[in-house]
């Protein structure tokens, strides 16, 4: 006769975190939450304006949120690291008076347009080396080198000014053309936008610069290159500051010693308004491909309402208070749903399956 013991009872399945889904609710509603007020402030505006959606306007908006998109991009991934930037704007100055002036000397524009995405990879690396090797806390490192390179760009410039007179008529004539309503230039940074996306979702590299802003000391235990991460990041934002300023130029066809300044707050109020917590770990690059496009729309909106200017910044700074707020109340939420969630996970795998029967055994 032969007794069998019981068999083990199936250990509980634990549903996916609570915390986990509640931030990807919020800040997927977030960035919903944007496209729907950026819709219906247009709608508003063109109901006032019949010309507002006119194919110019069409293509003005486009073009105004261009520059902040791509830059935009590449401070998300810093921020997904837990870091900043603050030297964004200084680099997108000294890239496009680069660019500048080497196509005022008759150059070639793909070639000024690589030669300013270089000089803000340059840039980036040496921010990201300061940060990630340097063990220096961002915030200090970056608005240390935005006064450095801002400084550069200043005794380099001095009084010059590129205008479009001096630059090829095709250059110019790109970054005001495209196709109908839509720019060339917001085709260019639409597919940065779509790549650096398809980046963070499908790489390895850019899953684990996620896990590295949510928790840095796990993410180095978990054995992921914290410091090729942050560099990376880095380097890569410099990269399309650096592109942004070749953008600018071809879009402005001006440039002098004071472009981008003051540029970088605008792109951290868009990248936060936009859903990328400032903390680190959560939050995409279209969230804040939103903010800005949503920022800028604000420039055209107001001055087409007849309302003054002046509004811009202020409406700027309710908007980045209230995604702060919004932040730190999902922060509140998610640590109160990891709590509980804690509380209820069942005891190890010793309480979870029961010991055989006393006297039982496989042969009797």
């Amino acid at each position: 006769m032969t007794v069998t013991a019981p068999e083990s009872a199936p250990a509980a399945e634990l549903p996916p975190s609570s915390g986990t889904r509640l931030v990807d609710r919020v800040f997927k509603m977030r960035e919903l939450a944007i496209l729907v007020v950026f819709l219906v402030m247009i709608a508003v505006t063109q109901a006032g304006n019949s010309e507002f959606l006119s194919e110019q306007g069409i293509k003005d908006l486009l073009l105004n949120a261009t520059i902040l998109v791509l830059v935009a991009t590449g401070q998300s991934l810093v921020v997904i690291t837990r870091n900043v930037d603050l030297s964004v704007g200084s680099t997108l100055g000294i890239s496009a008076f680069a660019a500048g002036t080497y196509l005022h000397g008759g150059g070639n524009p793909v070639v000024a347009i690589v030669l300013a995405v270089l000089l803000g990879v340059g840039c980036g690396l040496l921010n990201g080396l300061l940060v990630s090797l340097g063990q220096v806390p961002a915030l200090v490192v970056t608005l240390g080198t935005l006064y450095i390179i801002r400084g550069v760009d200043s005794i380099w410039v001095g009084s010059r000014q590129i205008t479009a007179a001096d630059l090829p008529g095709g250059f110019v004539d790109f970054g005001s053309g495209g196709v109908s309503a839509v720019p060339w230039l917001a085709l260019i940074a639409l597919a940065v936008l779509v790549a650096t996306a398809y980046y963070l979702k499908h790489f390895g590299s850019g899953r684990e610069s996620y896990a590295l802003g949510s928790n840095p000391e796990a993410a180095r235990l978990a054995g992921i290159p914290v410091r090729k991460r942050i560099l990376t990041a880095y380097t890569f934002c410099g990269a399309l500051a650096g592109l942004a300023g070749a953008l600018y130029l071809a879009r402005f066809g001006n440039v002098d010693s004071g472009t981008g300044n003051g540029y970088e707050l605008t792109v951290v109020s868009a990248v936060v308004v936009g859903g990328v917590v400032f903390t680190g770990g959560s939050g995409s690059v279209y969230g804040a491909a939103l903010g800005a496009l949503l920022l800028t729309s604000i420039n055209s909106v107001l001055p087409a309402l007849g309302v003054s200017s002046v509004w811009v910044l202020a409406i700027n700074g309710v908007l980045l208070l209230l995604a702060i707020a919004v932040d730190r109340i999902v922060a509140l939420r998610v640590a109160t749903a990891l709590k509980k969630s804690t509380a209820k996970r069942p005891a190890g795998d010793g309480a979870r399956r029961p010991a055989p029967e006393k006297g039982s055994s496989r042969n009797a």
